[in-house]
């Protein structure tokens, strides 16, 4: 029976469980205390939201590896209000600097109930905000944001909501839950 952590990464904190920078930042260490979890996947310090954690190397290659195409999906609040072209650009695919997207499933998201973010967002008053919802079937570095920016709605905060059928849903800020997974297949 494989072990698999569904945490929910604050805001601030590293996708590892070890800081060589010689900093004091947070890193999963903090939070989580079960040997032998690694992280399938990463999520950027800057970026909140779900992050899987299993004690079988199988099955973390299955979560991570984009072959598979096991979407994730990210709850995305942007500067300004992207209009229908913008979106269908992003369900397309953009063009980034390391070559085109996979399109992504997009759709306008009702401001979500989420947590505080500590710290809050910048605000500024002249220009508002808007959510979405996308989901992608990669993962390069920085992707979300890269593809919001491309179509000039820049992220201001990034949730990662769900990794296949896994979601946030029920999990605080610096909380997890464990799952079983039979024979550590998805």
């Amino acid at each position: 029976m494989a072990r698999l952590i569904l945490f929910n990464k604050p805001f601030g904190v590293l996708s590892q469980f070890t800081d060589g920078s010689g900093t004091a930042r947070s890193t999963l260490s903090d939070f989580i205390d079960i040997p032998g979890v690694y992280p399938a996947g990463r999520l950027d310090r800057d970026s909140e939201g779900l992050l899987l954690l299993c004690d079988d190397g199988r099955l973390q290659a299955r979560i991570a590896d984009p072959r598979f195409k096991m979407g994730k999906t990210y709850w995305v609040q942007v500067e300004g209000e992207p209009d229908p072209a913008a979106l269908q650009h992003l369900a397309r695919g953009v063009q980034l600097k390391d070559g085109p997207t996979r399109p992504a499933e997009i759709h306008r998201l009702a401001d979500p109930a989420l947590w505080p973010r500590d710290p809050p967002i910048r605000v500024r008053k002249s220009v508002p905000d808007s959510w979405l919802a996308m989901t992608i079937h990669e993962g390069r570095n920085r992707q979300v944001r890269r593809m919001t920016a491309a179509i000039g709605h820049p992220t201001l905060r990034l949730v990662r909501w769900s990794v296949g059928d896994w979601t946030l849903d029920g999990i605080a800020p610096g909380q997890w839950r464990e799952i079983a997974v039979p024979g550590g297949r998805l």
